[in-house]
């Protein structure tokens, strides 16, 4: 008996069923999921649209302060320290969100003058290019009435959405995953917004 004959005779072995495809494709893509959770919770909250016009200058802080560190892994203890500081800020009530938000980039603004990085990093700048162009959409918002505010809101979410996957795409600043994750929460909150509020 040859050796072609043995490996004929050698029953070939099964191929693995994945028998919940949904599942791993779940995990595959779970910034995606955990991203349409989290806009739907967003959406579902009271006040939604004073929320939101809240945020908008959040948006951009992540990219600014993770810039600012130029190391990509500090992208999502960014998220969770902004996220805290979220919490704090809503739980006191004492001053609004949107002014934490633009104090703190204020600060890393003046601190990247004074350490010359927003004149050496190409990047960083334009990062602090978009911080000012969504502030200055946040402040809007929150500056006109509701009804146009809620569609100038919607446009600074939706822009930022855009923000998030030119950034997927570049693979640059912040990790894939959390721009894919931002990406899918923007969108989430610009189209509910527009369609659901």
């Amino acid at each position: 008996m040859g050796r072609d004959s043995l490996v004929a005779a050698t029953p070939a072995a099964e191929p693995t069923v994945d028998r919940r495809p949904w599942l791993s494709a779940v995990w595959r893509r779970w910034p995606t999921a955990l991203g349409i959770a989290l806009g739907v919770l967003i959406l579902s909250g009271d006040d939604v649209q004073d929320s939101v016009t809240q945020l908008v200058l959040l948006l951009p802080l992540e990219y600014l302060l993770v810039a600012k560190l130029r190391r990509r892994e500090a992208t999502w203890p960014v998220v969770a320290v902004l996220f805290a500081v979220t919490i704090v800020v809503t739980v006191l009530d004492v001053v609004p969100l949107s002014s934490v938000f633009a104090d703190i980039a204020l600060v890393v603004l003046v601190w990247s003058v004074v350490d010359r990085q927003l004149f050496r990093s190409g990047e960083f700048q334009l990062q602090a290019a978009g911080m000012v162009g969504f502030g200055v959409l946040g402040l809007i918002g929150l500056a006109v009435a509701p009804d146009p505010a809620r569609y100038v809101v919607a446009a600074a979410w939706l822009c930022h959405a855009a923000w998030d996957f030119v950034h997927l795409w570049r693979d640059r600043v912040v990790t894939r995953s959390y721009a894919e994750w931002c990406a899918v929460v923007d969108l989430c909150v610009a189209l509910g917004l527009v369609f659901l509020i």
